[in-house]
């Protein structure tokens, strides 16, 4: 059974960086998409990043095109690791995120298409 572990989460100042590990176990990723999710204090759990069993990344957390290039996502399958990157943080992106894997054809913001989470990685952004 695939297990996930998220770490890099932490408090930072806005216009900061971090980056955020999703480490698995119990199967290898390659077989996956991995998405990140964040679930902000109120909101509904919302789709950031997904990188596709081919490497093909997507962002859902950008469409302003302020928001263009802060997130970047990779994955090193031989490390069973897939990180996220965000940069110029803003107190707008302070949440728990999660990783999570699908066995979808190509990958996706819907929550019910991932199958495997893990516990995830609170990242809070003030000043």
């Amino acid at each position: 059974q695939l297990q996930l572990v998220e770490s890099g989460g932490g408090s930072v100042q806005p216009g900061g960086s971090l980056r955020l590990s999703c480490a698995a176990s119990g199967s290898p990723l390659e077989y996956y998409n991995i998405g990140w999710f964040r679930r902000a204090p109120g909101k509904e759990r919302e789709g950031v990043s997904c990188i596709s069993r081919s490497g093909v990344a997507a962002h859902y957390a950008d469409f302003a095109d302020s928001e263009k290039g802060r997130f970047t996502i990779s994955r090193d399958n031989a490390a069973n690791t897939v990180l996220l990157e965000i940069n110029k943080l803003k107190p707008g992106d302070t949440a728990v995120y999660y990783c999570a894997a699908s066995r979808h054809t190509f990958c996706t913001e819907f929550v019910p298409s991932y199958d495997y989470w893990g516990q995830g990685t609170q990242v809070t952004v003030s000043s």
